[in-house]
């Protein structure tokens, strides 16, 4: 079972940085791209079911 990490998103250029590129770069938080240190978590889309009467 592959254990799917989690994936930031830079507030200023958009990119997305995964948690294992941030641990390969000494963890620090900050954008590899452009080096902004704000960053938010992406939440994957979730499908919620609701049962009709």
């Amino acid at each position: 079972m592959e254990k799917s990490g989690i994936v930031y998103e830079c507030m200023r250029c958009g990119s997305r940085v995964p948690s294992e590129e941030l641990e390969l770069r000494g963890g620090e938080t900050k954008c590899i791209i452009c080096g902004y240190r704000i960053l938010k978590k992406v939440k994957p889309p979730v499908v919620k079911r609701v049962q009709s009467r």
